[in-house]
């Protein structure tokens, strides 16, 4: 079973190449996995409505979790350690500052940029020992130690990851409780084979209580009833049809308001261009 998993076969700058990182904008069942993890995480953060944050992503890979945060009113700032990962990101022009890092380095921001944090898939790669250098202990600590730091103190980190055993969820949890914060694991659909979720769910404001997870999933009904939720999330927050006029007016808006230069709008805005040349 732990020979099937990314990280056993390779360290994540080496398995995430070109190859591998355009399958996370090709490959439709990939792309809704990880915009329903996505959406489940920042969720769990409870940032306050109607009000943008900024919100760091860990490991943001090809911007796909950046791009749920966008359509969310939020700005973001990710960091991955694939640079094929993240010049995929920069071809689908996502609105977040992207940095080449190494998390297991530590988070390089100032104390208290952030209003919360997310990360998908990729906390289980610190706990694996990639060079002779490389103490999965202390790497944990270092990152967990500058992420509190980094963030307000009442923000959230959430954390979506695939642990190996038992053992990898002692260790993480410890170092996070060592490095300040309060939280626990959270479990979605814990029953369900195919459906079954881990999120880290971490506070740097003191004890509080978890989140309710998500339950009564079937192996049939699993994507439907998720799907479904979603839609119904979307629905209730009222959101534009993507690509629609309306939601490229409100994306130009949104980044007006971020002090970017935004072309003026026109009748043309949104209109489709031909392909003639």
């Amino acid at each position: 079973m732990s020979a099937r998993r990314p990280e056993r076969k390779a360290p994540p700058e080496m398995f995430y190449n070109e190859e591998e990182a355009r399958k996370y904008t090709q490959n439709s069942r990939i792309i809704d996995i990880q915009v329903q993890m996505s959406e489940r995480a920042i969720e769990l953060l409870l940032l306050p409505e109607d009000t943008p944050c900024l919100v760091l992503d860990l490991g943001c890979g090809s911007g796909l979790s950046g791009s749920v945060l966008e359509e969310q009113g939020h700005m973001w700032v990710g960091m991955d350690i694939s640079s094929s990962m993240l010049a995929v990101a920069k071809e689908r022009e996502v609105e977040g500052d992207l940095i080449l890092s190494d998390l297991g380095n530590g988070i390089p921001f100032r104390p208290g940029t952030f209003d919360g944090a997310i990360s998908i898939s990729a906390l289980q790669w610190l706990c694996n020992a990639d060079k002779s250098s490389h103490d999965p202990r202390k790497r944990l600590y270092v990152f967990f130690s500058t992420l509190f730091a980094c963030l307000s103190r009442s923000a959230r980190a959430v954390f979506q990851f695939y642990p190996e055993n038992a053992e990898q969820v002692e260790l993480i949890t410890r170092e996070s409780t060592k490095a300040g914060f309060y939280g626990g694991l959270l479990v979605d659909y814990p029953n369900s084979t195919k459906a079954k979720k881990y999120f880290l769910v971490l506070n740097t404001g003191g004890p509080m209580p978890l989140p309710a997870a998500l339950t009564d999933a079937s192996d049939n009904s699993d994507h439907v009833q998720f799907t479904n939720r979603r839609d119904n999330y979307k629905n209730m927050k009222g959101k534009n049809i993507k690509k629609s006029r309306d939601w490229i007016i409100e994306k130009k808006e949104r980044r007006r308001r971020q002090g970017r230069n935004v072309r003026p709008d026109s009748k043309y805005t949104a209109r489709p261009r031909s392909t003639r040349f």
